[in-house]
């Protein structure tokens, strides 16, 4: 079942997103990552929706409002996407990213926008089949304060 979550499931959700961070090598925080989602849930600047099976989350789609100027529309930023190891193959990322579409047209934007590292296999190959256009085109690039 997916569902829009709330600040009940801060713990779990943190939890696989702390995971989500070790898949792109970030150092495990899970006391952060309890924060930031908790923070993201109560301030709103961010829809999470998640996957239950038997009462707990086994993946999570994060979404943030953006604006595209070209456009001059409103767009989700397809941040996050997670899906527990042990339950890879059952279609549930697809199952979050279908929901995370249909969101985008509920909510009358533009589209979706991803990023996805090029070794990302199964995301290169499954977000194509859902009709993600990959933009070759463009150059993206990335400034970092040093905090």
């Amino acid at each position: 079942m997916i569902r829009k979550a709330n600040i009940n499931d801060t713990d779990q959700i943190a939890h696989l997103f702390d995971l989500y961070r070790i898949f792109y090598r970030k150092t495990s925080d899970l006391d952060q990552a309890k924060k930031f989602i908790s923070e993201r849930i109560t301030q709103q600047d961010s829809t999470i929706f998640i996957f239950e099976k038997k009462n707990s989350i086994v993946g999570f789609v994060q979404l943030y409002p953006i604006f595209s100027s070209t456009r001059m529309q409103k767009m989700w930023l397809l941040n996050d996407l997670y899906v527990l190891a042990s339950e890879r193959g059952l279609n549930i990322g697809v199952a979050l990213l279908k929901h995370a579409q249909f969101f985008a047209k509920e909510t009358k934007t533009c589209g979706l926008l991803l990023e996805t590292e090029k070794t990302n296999v199964i995301g290169n190959k499954l977000y194509p089949k859902l009709g993600f256009e990959l933009i070759d085109s463009s150059n993206f690039y990335f400034w970092e304060t040093s905090l």
